[in-house]
């Protein structure tokens, strides 16, 4: 039994039936002794008043919840030092894992009492690096690092950066070409694209085994070439025919040459031969078409 004669208010039961009271109470008490800074989260006392104030509620507490308290401080650390003697590093998959169990451990003792030196942190990572990184462990180690969140910080950009060349080799593995800026599809749908327009024209304008085929009038003056394109890129003109070409190169398009009736180029940049421009002008001047 508690002796309450000694108490100023009745101590908080293991139950928990009357926690309310008993912080009340608490409060009250605290502020009547100048001690209510050392439970305000701005605390400004000092560690001697944060002391008493620990004495006091402990007085107050049922003596079964001390009991419980102790107990399950005991356990905590016991499995705490447990953890933090088998934690490796190797055993995780990235260092932000590590770390956060680490500081899980770390935190739980140093709320029982018990606080990891800087240098034990430090040694229980360079000592649980993997086989194959004994390299970088010991270059890590040369550095000298002092507490163990530098290291921590260090690690952490090497593991970033160490992600992105992955990311990069396997985007484009070593020896690999590069990639194409036209790929098949987009080739594919230009050339079906190319052949429904020159299909169309064939049916409705009869001239789609001009365009395509070109047995009897000159295979090469088909539609192949870009407009932006002005180089000399027309050769092997059928001679036999190229009065009939060109009165079809004049029908095909207002932008045509007006020097030769070819069509996709202009004039500055015509290289048909010089008799096949001569049979078109003349060809135009017998219809009286002006050039």
């Amino acid at each position: 039994m508690v002796n309450l004669a000694k108490l100023d208010y009745a101590a908080l039961d293991i139950t928990g039936k009357n926690y309310l009271t008993c912080v009340l109470d608490t409060k009250i008490h605290l502020e009547a002794g100048n001690l209510g800074d050392t439970i305000r989260e701005e605390d400004i006392s000092s560690s001697q008043e944060r002391a008493k104030t620990m004495i006091f509620i402990r007085r107050h507490l049922d003596e079964a919840i001390k009991s419980e308290y102790n107990h399950q401080t005991t356990m905590i650390l016991l499995r705490a030092r447990y953890e933090r003697t088998y934690l490796r590093i190797q055993d995780f998959k990235s260092v932000a894992e590590y770390n956060s169990a680490l500081f899980r451990i770390s935190s739980q003792m140093k709320l029982c009492g018990d606080t990891i030196p800087e240098e034990n942190l430090l040694e229980k990572t360079f000592s649980t690096f993997h086989a194959s990184n004994v390299l970088l462990q010991q270059q890590y180690k040369a550095r000298g690092f002092i507490e163990y969140n530098q290291l921590i910080s260090v690690l952490l950009v090497a593991e970033q950066n160490n992600e992105l060349m992955m990311k990069n080799h396997n985007s484009r593995p070593t020896g690999s070409a590069p990639f194409l800026e036209v790929n098949a599809a987009s080739l594919k749908v230009n050339a079906t694209s190319s052949g429904g327009d020159n299909h169309k024209r064939g049916r409705g304008h009869k001239r789609g085994r001009w365009n395509m085929k070109g047995k009897n009038h000159g295979g090469q003056f088909h539609n192949q070439v870009p407009r932006h394109n002005s180089g000399p890129i027309f050769k092997n003109v059928n001679h036999h025919k190229g009065k009939a070409h060109m009165n079809n190169a004049h029908r095909n398009s207002e932008g045509a040459c007006h020097r030769c009736g070819g069509n996709e180029y202009w004039a500055h940049t015509c290289r048909t031969p010089k008799h096949l421009v001569d049979l078109y002008q003349a060809s135009l001047n017998e219809k009286g078409v002006d050039t």
